[in-house]
């Protein structure tokens, strides 16, 4: 993985992430990496860290293998359209991280030119732990890309139909449980805890909690029955915050999200 090049076209929120989760990994070179902004003095700490950063999205195709396209869904078909004269079959394959364009409106402006992919990351990839949801126009995905997006977290393979839903419950997810975070901080405080100190507790709670799903693979009603004891103040919590719409509007808000993408 070491020899593979990467071209991180677009240097926002989710491609310097990305970016953050490649070198903190150390399985790709910093010079092997390339990453693109109009402004490249915004991304100066990563040209000290020896990554290439340019505004010439074309010269970053050009000294690529693994092109990801961090980009908003209303300007990644232009961008395509600018660097398709650089992409090469032998060597290129390419990654869409635009919500809500499809492999077939990628293709129609590459023509089955490079291998397509469309990938959901997260923003938690900059700590190395983000989902990464990969669909393919391809039979198989070439483990290249897996390892890529391994190496800033997890990754699963989904049908391209479902990428919209992907976007919502892994991207936008990370919003929807930092919300469900500072309140429970905000709750903390209003029971006698200090801002920090709250916050230490519930960000190792909710880690610990997660971990508790990932590693035992129950049910999250198995686990919360473990803490639920009759007339006990878990139970009590719960039954107020249901009362009060805590599932009901975390899904509708999840639908919503959706509905929002697919408009």
């Amino acid at each position: 993985m070491k020899d593979t090049k990467i071209a991180i076209i677009g240097g926002g929120n989710l491609g310097q992430s990305i970016l953050k989760g490649l070198l903190a990994n150390k399985e790709y070179l910093p010079k092997n990496i390339t990453i693109t902004k109009r402004n490249i003095s915004e991304l100066s700490v990563f040209e000290k860290s020896g990554v290439n950063v340019i505004p010439d999205n074309s010269k970053a195709v050009t000294n690529s293998d693994i092109i990801i396209l961090a980009l908003k869904p209303y300007t990644v078909l232009t961008v395509l359209d600018e660097i398709l004269p650089k992409l090469d079959p032998k060597k290129h394959e390419l990654v869409s991280l635009a919500s809500g364009v499809s492999i077939a409106q990628l293709n129609d402006v590459i023509q089955n030119k490079v291998p397509i992919y469309r990938a959901m990351p997260n923003t938690a990839s900059k700590v190395g732990e983000a989902i990464t949801c990969i669909a393919s126009n391809t039979k198989n995905i070439n483990p290249r890309i897996e390892d890529c997006f391994q190496s800033i977290g997890s990754t699963i393979q989904i049908d391209e139909e479902l990428m919209d839903a992907a976007t919502v419950l892994g991207a936008c997810g990370i919003a929807f449980a930092l919300r469900f975070i500072r309140s429970m901080v905000q709750g903390g405080v209003q029971i006698g805890f200090d801002s920090k100190t709250a916050s230490e507790i519930v960000n190792q709670t909710v880690k610990g909690a997660a971990a508790l799903l990932v590693e035992e693979g129950n049910h999250p009603e198995f686990e919360i029955d473990k803490v639920t004891t009759p007339k006990g103040c878990t139970i009590v919590g719960l039954n107020e915050m249901e009362h009060n719409g805590f599932s009901s509007a975390l899904i509708k808000g999840i639908t919503k999200s959706h509905d929002a993408i697919e408009a």
